[in-house]
């Protein structure tokens, strides 16, 4: 009896030891895409509880015995003298009063500071004045959240490091395995007509919407005049960066003179137009001498697109530490000051990416809607976080190809070409600027500007560079073609970095809808 319940005892415990196991082989990690969702928004909550103190001022002086620093904030009056000059600013000015530093700094002039009613930070008491002479330069306070920005800013550059060769080699065998010239000739006149189209209906688009919400009669007379003062340094900047914009010029400088240095100085557009020019030739010539060309770029393609699963592994440090960066230093404040401003642009990205983009996919192709959003989920996420399309283009390739399953040969040619061309989310942002702008400088543009406005931000949109900022440029360009006022970009740079962030996700979606667009026409077997 004995050994009757022994026996009975002995399977009772494996069972039981075979059901925990089964438990523990069901818990499993957050996927990446999930892991950079979580770092994105635990990084903006990093970045508001550590961010960088509006009312807080580093000055860095010379006297006698060297250089030295004091650290002060909760000012009632700060003056800075320089010579006969004299400003005075409130506790509320601390980036007039920055600005101003960096104009004598530029300028090699050493200038002076009187702060009234102020709290010392370094002797931590209150003090009624101090003047302080020989003033180098004045900075904000570095915070945790701003000092692991340099963790971004290495997945950013690691991304950027492997765009320009994965962008050559992608194009020139995805030119080369078109086959033949009419199967290039239909399939890039698609793509481009597909791109020219989406673009022109993005910026109309925001011109509808900011002709409705008139963002610009929401702005108040003396927030207009602070922040032009704010940003007055940075437009000056910006502006002595532009060039007049010529399309005969432009279509000349589309072809490289020297294809290594336009690789070097990461030209965009002539690097595409060589790759797509060596990819046809290739076609043209023998096969036995063809064929170890394309092989090696098709392996360079290959290693490219495997350094990116590589470096994938720190894209939640990496997100984190962009976020966390950007909204400890510019804070959820700046987002009031143009509240109307970037609910225009917002809303109209929004529309575009999710209703215009869903509508399209339901006409040209059979994929499911949830399906394409829900495949491109990690792209859209590093588009956000880089404020890149050639940065994300790796990603983009992966997630069309993996997800979505678009054929090689598709994507790249279509990916590469759209990152460079295809800036829907930004054409759409500068048509809002622009009415933005005209409406608060009081101005009324009749349909001829606003029709002439479409048209050079959709030139604009292809000379656009997919690197972070470079929109504000292209601006400067659309608001001297209908004559509004160059200055106002400086209303808008508060902004212009998170609202970038915004329309990449919309530039990179764009690239991806042509991808499933155009395979589909050339009917190949989606993943529905």
């Amino acid at each position: 009896m004995q050994k009757y319940k022994n026996e009975q005892i002995k399977p009772i415990n494996i069972n039981i030891k075979s059901s925990h196991n089964k438990k523990q082989m069901k818990f499993k990690y957050p996927s990446l895409q999930t892991q950079i969702v979580l770092a994105l928004i635990l990084g903006a909550i990093f970045g508001a509880i550590f961010n960088v103190s509006q009312n807080k001022l580093k000055i860095n002086y010379k006297n006698d015995s060297g250089y030295n620093s004091i650290t002060v904030k909760n000012w009632d009056k700060f003056r800075i003298i320089s010579g006969s000059d004299s400003v005075t600013f409130t506790s509320d000015s601390q980036t007039q009063i920055i600005n101003l530093s960096r104009n004598y700094q530029k300028e090699e002039k050493l200038f002076s500071v009187v702060i009234t009613d102020f709290y010392n930070c370094d002797s931590k008491k209150n003090t009624k004045e101090i003047s302080i002479n020989n003033v180098t330069n004045l900075t904000r306070e570095t915070t945790i959240a701003t000092w692991i920005k340099w963790i971004g800013d290495i997945f950013i550059r690691l991304l950027n490091m492997i765009a320009i060769p994965l962008v050559l080699a992608s194009l020139i065998v995805g030119a080369a395995s078109l086959g033949d010239v009419k199967k290039f000739a239909r399939i890039g006149g698609r793509t481009i007509g597909f791109y020219m189209g989406t673009t022109i209906f993005a910026i109309t688009t925001g011109l509808v919407i900011a002709n409705l919400i008139q963002p610009g009669e929401q702005m108040p007379t003396q927030t207009r005049d602070n922040l032009m003062s704010v940003y007055q340094e940075d437009y000056k900047q910006k502006i002595e960066t532009q060039f007049d914009f010529e399309i005969t010029r432009e279509i000349v400088n589309i072809i490289p003179k020297n294809p290594i240095e336009a690789m070097a100085g990461s030209n965009m557009l002539q690097i595409v137009f060589f790759a797509v020019m060596v990819g046809l030739v290739l076609t043209m010539i023998r096969r036995d001498k063809a064929e170890p060309v394309i092989s090696f770029f098709d392996g360079l393609s290959e290693t490219m697109i495997r350094m990116v699963e590589v470096i994938m592994k720190i894209a939640p440090y990496g997100v984190f530490a962009l976020i966390a960066s950007t909204v400890s230093e510019f804070g959820f404040e700046i987002l009031a000051t143009l509240l109307w401003y970037s609910l225009a642009v917002l809303l109209g990205l929004f529309i575009h990416t999710f209703v215009t983009y869903a509508i399209l996919l339901k006409i040209f192709t059979k994929i499911r809607i949830r399906t394409f959003y829900k495949g491109l989920r990690r792209a859209m996420t590093i588009g956000f976080s880089t404020s890149s399309s050639a940065a994300t283009l790796p990603v983009t390739m992966e997630c069309c190809q993996d997800n979505l399953g678009v054929s090689k040969s598709i994507t790249s040619f279509v990916l590469p070409l759209g990152a460079t061309i295809n800036m829907d989310g930004t054409a759409l942002y500068q048509g809002v600027a622009a009415v933005f702008i005209a409406q608060v400088f009081g101005m009324d543009l009749n349909i001829m500007q606003q029709v002439t406005i479409v048209f050079t931000a959709v030139l604009a949109s292809i000379g656009t560079a997919p690197v972070p900022g470079v929109g504000i440029i292209m601006l400067i360009i659309i608001l001297k073609s209908v004559g509004i006022p160059q200055e106002g970009i400086a209303l808008i740079l508060g902004v212009d970095r998170i609202l970038d962030m915004c329309r990449t996700i919309t530039n990179v979606t764009g690239d991806a809808l042509a991808t499933t667009v155009i395979a589909t026409a050339e009917k190949e077997e989606l993943i529905l």
